[in-house]
């Protein structure tokens, strides 16, 4: 296990604790689950800038890597869901790509698993933007540019998904 996997699997524990402050009541656990978030999401960088940086690139990166992301993004929105911040529908787009991309990278067809696109890492970081914007309390410019954000994430989602599936056309 080289140090970007061993990131992303910290990435992946601190769904834990992010997910019991969200769950408190008192505001300042909600300003440790923002917190745990935004270190969880700025890892993400972390991990992939030293996969290449000591060229560590591995498939098991490839593959955890876009899983944690997943992770990291369709718990907190559950809880979104839960508080009515955002409707069910628009997490479920995002989580209908999500499967069907996952599924699509580890196709036993492929001779290696693909990794993100430029347009799937722009999606990922809308959907953070929206998610951490989306968790701070007591903000009402937070909760509106949060809610503009997460729909911009959805755009993307769909957009990132379809040039995923359709194959660009071969110019002959």
């Amino acid at each position: 296990m080289n140090l970007p996997n061993t990131i992303t699997l910290i990435r992946i524990v601190l769904i834990i604790p992010i997910l019991w402050c969200l769950y408190q009541p008192i505001e300042i656990y909600q300003w440790w689950a923002f917190s745990l978030f935004l270190i969880a999401a700025l890892t993400d960088w972390l991990d992939g800038y030293l996969a290449r940086k000591l060229d560590q690139i591995t498939d098991l990166g490839k593959f955890l890597d876009p899983l944690t992301d997943k992770i990291l993004v369709i718990a907190p929105l559950l809880v979104l869901i839960e508080r009515q911040i955002i409707p069910a529908w628009g997490v479920f787009l995002i989580l209908v790509r999500e499967i069907t991309i996952a599924g699509w990278r580890v196709n036993p067809q492929q001779k290696t698993v693909s990794g993100a696109n430029l347009w799937g890492k722009f999606k990922t970081v809308t959907q953070i933007g929206a998610i951490a914007l989306l968790l701070l309390p007591k903000y009402p410019w937070a909760l509106s540019t949060g809610i503009i954000i997460f729909w911009l994430s959805v755009i993307l989602t769909i957009i990132s998904g379809l040039i995923y599936l359709i194959p660009p056309s071969s110019k002959t």
